[in-house]
């Protein structure tokens, strides 16, 4: 059985994911793309009416909601996007799931790029001096940093029907002990994926995150696709990262290794 686990990352929700369930259908898997707590139903309706408890949102909640969403689904593929990547590394770190794709993923233990697209956007975000509220993701915002590389008619279209608010709390707790992970454990294949033009997660941040794992035996690859930003996963040419990804699997998941699964489980 072949089941995959989608996790979104900030300023989404589920419905970013629709046409990569569409494409994993038809190659035979079953998914589930659960939402982060508050992050359920329409973007349009979340950012007219954002819960009052979306500010409170903190990392530890969202790895409690998917350690317990794993928990029901035989050996899972994790998918993350963003800090949904950030979270499939921790799951892996934690022995959940058969291995994870981890697409322009936040870092684990304060790892950093010195990339002022990088700087500045984790500086807006991470704000000490906002407190908890929560971060109010603009058209403007979305397109300068998100989406950077679409036209502003696409980059409205995008941010119309995908785009959410969020937690600062959430990139803050990143960077802190909730996103600590010992890199030098065995684990399950990982594969890091980048955006050459990403404005918030650097491509060599991706690489460098990769690399930060130790373990000889374990299976570790990094991928980057040119003219990519951010929201990698839903602009022209998403299928290409998707089919590489499936490729990934199958070469790299269902073939080998005793830590791995078998064609037909």
């Amino acid at each position: 059985m072949k089941n995959i686990i989608f996790i979104h990352g900030m300023f989404q929700n589920p419905k970013s994911w629709e046409k990569w369930q569409a494409f994993f259908s038809q190659r035979g898997y079953n998914f589930i793309a659960p939402a982060w707590p508050y992050h359920e139903g329409e973007p349009a309706a979340l950012r007219a009416n954002p819960a009052p408890e979306l500010g409170d949102l903190h990392l530890n909640e969202i790895i409690d909601e998917f350690v317990s969403v794993a928990s029901g689904v035989e050996n899972p593929i994790l998918i993350g996007h963003s800090v949904g990547g950030l979270v499939v590394q921790i799951l892996i770190s934690r022995g959940i799931g058969a291995a994870g794709v981890c697409i322009d993923s936040v870092a684990p233990n304060a790892m950093l790029a010195f990339d002022w697209g990088f700087m500045k956007n984790s500086a807006l975000i991470a704000n000490p001096f906002k407190g908890n509220e929560p971060f109010y993701m603009d058209l403007e915002s979305f397109h300068g940093s998100f989406c950077n590389t679409l036209s502003e008619e696409d980059a409205k279209t995008a941010w119309e029907a995908f785009a959410t608010h969020d937690s600062r709390n959430v990139l803050r707790d990143c960077m802190g002990e909730a996103g600590q992970i010992d890199l030098d454990l065995p684990h399950a294949p990982l594969l890091f994926i980048g955006g050459e033009k990403d404005e918030i997660i650097p491509p060599e941040l991706n690489e460098k995150n990769a690399e930060a794992y130790t373990d000889e035996n374990s299976l570790t690859f990094f991928e980057a696709f040119p003219g990519r930003d951010h929201y990698i996963c839903g602009e022209a040419g998403w299928e290409e990262v998707a089919e590489s990804i499936a490729t990934w699997l199958n070469e790299q998941v269902y073939f080998t290794n005793d830590n791995t699964l078998s064609d037909d489980q």
